[in-house]
């Protein structure tokens, strides 16, 4: 199995790192551990560079762009607002655990006491933006974060989408008369990457399945209707029955997001078997199924072998 998505390196594991990730590779879980700023993508490199299953995502959360609060879960460092330092990242891409850009793009529901709206939109849409060249800059995919943002991102991604079609449109018809933006087959797909802990509706899915993307999902998946709002659980479920299973990630954004079944326990990437379990229960298939397929995805977009 692979995690796409956990945190290994995060304070909460500060005390016994390496046995939770002795515990992940004794059970056969190979894991991408993703950065959130500098020091997080740091200490992501170093700890996969030291094993054999391990990976490192770089990049800058969007939180971190401005100021808030401080997460004790997350913490290594003091300061919690940062620009993108494109001559960091690129020193650090250098590692050849490094197989993404991430975990970058927009989020609007952790905003600081009093603040512009519009002006955290425009902050984190400008750092996602430079976030997306590094990616295609250096061939890698993109793992992307989004809450309470999925119409603003969309828009950004359209955008992106749209001038990278058209650029390679242009490029190809110097070559080819006769290429027309009709002919997909003509233009090079701009985006490689993973819509991190998906949690929106089918609409908002099929809009990123169109661009290319994959869905990431996480022990959310598994948690109950809430009584007093079950509409977002009903229209995530059907975004796990609709979905390609060839479109597909399983992460756990460890040490958050316990599955059911591990509920108020701090959250570790062997606990991604859940995941895997409640979308072949959703699917009615066999998670040997889900197992071989959402690999092979992993495969195929982060350029790794298990």
């Amino acid at each position: 199995m692979f995690d796409s998505h956990c945190h290994l390196q995060f304070n909460a594991y500060k005390d016994d790192c390496e046995a939770v990730i002795r515990r992940c590779l004794d059970k056969g879980v190979s894991c991408n551990i993703v950065g959130t700023q500098k020091d997080t993508s740091k200490a992501a490199v170093e700890l996969a560079e030291k094993y054999d299953g391990l990976y490192a995502t770089i990049g800058l959360h969007p939180i971190h762009t401005t100021h808030t609060e401080v997460d004790e879960e997350e913490i290594l460092f003091e300061s919690r607002e940062e620009n993108w330092d494109d001559a960091y990242y690129s020193e650090l891409a250098k590692s050849k655990k490094v197989i993404a850009v991430g975990e970058c793009g927009i989020e609007l529901f952790h905003l600081p006491p009093d603040a512009n709206k519009n002006e955290i939109l425009k902050k984190q849409t400008e750092v996602f933006l430079q976030q997306i060249n590094f990616a295609r800059q250096h061939n890698l995919p993109l793992v992307i974060h989004i809450r309470d943002a999925y119409d603003e991102t969309i828009e950004v991604l359209r955008n992106c989408h749209s001038e990278r079609s058209e650029e390679s449109l242009k490029v190809r018809s110097r070559r080819d008369p006769s290429a027309t933006p009709q002919d997909d087959s003509r233009v090079e797909t701009p985006f490689r990457g993973t819509i991190h802990c998906f949690s929106g509706n089918w609409r908002q899915a099929q809009q990123f399945l169109d661009m290319g993307f994959y869905l990431g999902f996480t022990g959310v998946i598994s948690f109950p209707p809430r009584k007093t709002n079950p509409q977002p659980t009903l229209d995530l479920l059907e975004v796990v029955k609709n979905c390609p299973l060839d479109r597909m990630l399983i992460e756990t954004d460890a040490p958050y997001l316990a599955p059911q079944a591990y509920r108020g326990e701090r959250c570790e990437p062997w606990m991604v078997s859940e995941v895997a379990k409640k979308i072949a229960e959703i699917k009615n298939i066999s998670i040997e199924n889900v197992l071989l397929q959402v690999n092979q995805n992993s495969e195929k977009l982060f350029g790794i072998k298990f």
